[in-house]
């Protein structure tokens, strides 16, 4: 089975697939330049496409100081989880696992730490519909620089009624995962899931199958969220009212589930196809995007806030673009705590190979400003992965290509 395949807006465009590198290189730090809005932006990591991986698709979670992340491709063929700890002025690179195939193939999740400090992600491939795996660092410790750490499969999705190709996880405070498949169920339109853990194993429920009636179908990135009331939130690509995408509600119902559509995107000024899940505020509301339409073309940044019972849909600004190009965000918005909303378009920007952009919060208005506009050479090119914190407010993601070895960089900013 060949699982190489690129993003969404590359099987439009038509761009090549970057031939892979043999050797790996441990690149502290190669490019450095200077944004308008006064951003240093510098590249910490180049993917080589060999031991350490290539094209990530998901971006990093920070644990301390050190980051972790996920490959596409690269390492064995089949993706990686690497980590990367800060050393002086550099950082230092470990490949923590190379996929082999079997024990999963194509990682385009984050990883999440789990409620018992393990490493967790998903893969969309591996035992042919994807698996659930947990790492941890060799229990004998490590004598050697590189230190990979212990894999173990603890779930293959079935395909079929039991779906396929998950995207990204979240625990709850038992440490039931919660997560969505893309492919398979009922109705082939993706699932919702929860699944717990019997102490022999993990156990499968189908919470929701998407794709009947005005419902919502494929929801590709969406790692779900919950409330504080214990409901839990996501977005679907495609589906509902005008098959333009939906944001979705499933609330527990006595034994089970029962899933809502909250929102139908209506392909207007109101956006399309949301891609990347959603985040909440300290008040309850949630903040998503979409990656095309709205008055600019490009996508919309939305909010939506619980009223009587039901939601308020607005739309908070509309980014610019060509309709049709779907070049918006491809991850979910991260928020800062003045409230400013930060993310990255996949294929926007000035050079039209993304950028990294903040919204300002200003008392219910909101002004746009790119912190980042990308290349597509070594400073890399198509950030499909969003952004991360950390503690002294530098931004850290990825980029699918470029680099000096055109299979995607690690990038910092600082303010």
């Amino acid at each position: 089975m060949n699982y190489l395949r690129p993003p969404r807006h590359l099987l439009r465009v038509g761009v090549a697939t970057v031939t892979l590198a043999l050797a790996i290189m441990f690149v502290l730090a190669v490019v450095s330049s200077q944004t308008a809005q006064a951003q240093t932006f510098n590249v910490i990591h180049n993917f080589t496409g060999g031991n350490d991986g290539a094209d990530p698709s998901a971006g990093v979670t920070r644990l301390g100081s050190n980051l972790y992340g996920t490959t596409y491709a690269g390492g064995a063929g089949f993706g990686t989880v690497y980590q990367m700890k800060p050393a002086g002025t550099g950082w230092i690179f470990n490949p923590l696992h190379s996929f082999t195939g079997s024990d999963g193939a194509i990682a385009t999740a984050p990883v999440v730490f789990g409620p018992d400090g393990a490493l967790y992600t998903t893969t969309e491939f591996g035992g042919g519909n994807g698996n659930v795996v947990r790492l941890t660092p060799s229990p004998t410790g490590c004598k050697t620089a590189l230190c990979p750490w212990l894999e173990n499969v603890l779930y293959t999705f079935p395909g079929g009624n039991g779906g396929s190709k998950s995207i990204g996880l979240v625990f709850d405070q038992a440490g039931n995962i919660y997560g969505t498949t893309s492919a398979g169920g009922t109705y082939n339109g993706g699932i919702a899931y929860q699944l717990t853990n019997s102490g022999s194993g993990w156990a499968e429920n189908v919470m929701h199958n998407f794709g009947v009636d005005l419902d919502g179908l494929t929801p590709y990135r969406s790692v779900l969220i919950f409330d504080h009331a214990g409901n839990i939130y996501g977005t679907t690509y495609f589906g509902g009212a005008i098959d333009a995408g939906t944001v979705f509600q499933v609330t527990p119902s006595g034994s089970g589930w029962t899933e809502t559509v909250i929102h139908s995107f209506m392909d207007g000024s109101d956006g399309r196809f949301p891609y990347s899940g959603l985040i909440m505020d300290q008040s309850g509301n949630f903040f998503g995007t979409t990656t095309d339409a709205g008055t600019g073309g490009g996508g919309v940044v939305f909010e939506l806030t619980p009223s009587g019972g039901g939601w308020n849909y607005s739309v908070i600004y509309s980014l610019t673009g060509t309709l049709g190009d779907s070049c918006g965000p491809a991850w979910a918005l991260v928020m800062d705590g003045q409230g400013n909303l930060y993310d990255t378009t996949e294929c926007g920007g000035a050079h039209g190979v993304g950028n990294v952009f903040k919204l300002t919060n200003n008392g219910g208005s909101w002004t746009y400003t790119s912190l980042y506009d990308f290349t597509g050479g070594n400073d890399g090119g198509y950030p499909v992965s969003g952004v991360t914190f950390d503690a002294s407010g530098n931004l850290y993601g990825t980029t699918y290509y470029g680099g000096t070895s055109n299979a995607g960089v690690v990038w910092k900013i600082t303010p």
